[in-house]
């Protein structure tokens, strides 16, 4: 029988074990979180004071751009602060935390997605119903779905590692802390937990990006053989383009990282494509969304002018 130990802390993975790289590294996710956070308040700045942006596809943009905010908090500050520390630790609470609080933002921004696809879908196909289905009513409890049904899946993970007896080394071979790496630590019976990543984790990712294809392919149907006008093509499509970028580099990540049954391999391979799912999803949301939107760039720069103006 292994010996139990008693866990007050575990060791992080180093990102490198060379030291000259470690304070450069620090500085290029120090310029990602700061891009991160500047642009996704940008955007929630822009919802919320611009009245011509009062719609339901932008009230869940500014929900997206508040979760972006919160993700790569939950993340990236421990990581920068390990690189520049000799003592790589995270307590035991705090390791929890980050666990749940990953997940919890991490589903509700499936949720999102998904709901955004629909959104445009009614949109679309249902531009005379759409200020009755998407109602503002409607839309706060959408958002609210998303957030709370986040919150009890995330906890369902939270409160079964935290349960779990740790007998092995505890170095955990990832750069912060998740279910899968976790699960390498511990001893005794573990199905229940990786049938609950296979199946709870794996069918709510599968079942959102469903949803989300699902609503572009009824888009592409709509359009291809009902509205067949080129100009109509077009603006539908542009409009749909910046959320079908950002659903696409999000699902890539989700599914490289957990849909593969966990294991040793499964975690190193997956640790790389968790620095570009904590990192490049959040950065490179309202880069996508303001690039790609030609609303969110106007009212950008009405919101800077009037900056200026106040300023001078």
């Amino acid at each position: 029988m292994e010996n139990v130990t008693t866990v007050n802390e575990f060791i992080l993975l180093e990102l490198t074990s060379i030291q000259e790289l470690q304070p450069i590294i620090f500085m290029t996710f120090l310029i990602i979180y700061m891009i991160d956070l500047f642009g996704n308040a940008s955007i929630l700045v822009i919802v919320i004071s611009e009245t011509r942006l009062y719609s339901p596809m932008y009230f869940f943009l500014g929900n997206l751009s508040c979760l972006g905010i919160c993700y790569s908090s939950v993340t990236l500050p421990i990581l920068m602060a390990n690189l520049l520390s000799t003592h790589k630790t995270i307590s035991f609470l705090c390791c929890i935390a980050q666990l749940h609080f990953f997940h919890f933002l991490g589903c509700t921004e499936s949720i999102l997605l998904a709901i955004m696809g629909f959104d445009r879908f009614v949109a679309i196909c249902y531009p005379l119903r759409y200020t009755v289905i998407m109602n503002p009513q409607g839309c706060i409890l959408l958002a609210a779905v998303a957030w709370i049904t986040s919150f009890f899946y995330a906890l369902m993970h939270s409160v079964m590692t935290a349960h779990l007896n740790f007998c092995r080394s505890l170095k955990l071979n990832y750069f912060f802390c998740d279910v899968k790496p976790l699960l390498e630590l511990a001893c005794g019976d573990i199905r229940l937990n990786q049938w609950l990543i296979f199946i709870v984790t794996a069918g709510l990712a599968m079942a959102t990006c469903f949803l989300t294809l699902l609503s572009y392919f009824y888009i592409i149907g709509f359009l291809l053989f009902k509205n067949r006008t080129c100009r109509g093509l077009h603006k539908a499509l542009s409009t749909c383009a910046s959320h079908f970028m950002v659903v696409s580099l999000f699902y890539g990540t989700v599914g490289l990282t957990y849909i593969p049954p966990a294991s040793p391999t499964s975690v190193t391979q997956g640790r790389y494509v968790a620095v570009i799912h904590t990192t490049a999803t959040s950065v490179l949301n309202p880069l996508i969304y303001t690039l790609r939107n030609k609303e969110v760039t106007m009212a950008l720069r009405r919101v800077f002018r009037r900056k200026l103006k106040l300023s001078a």
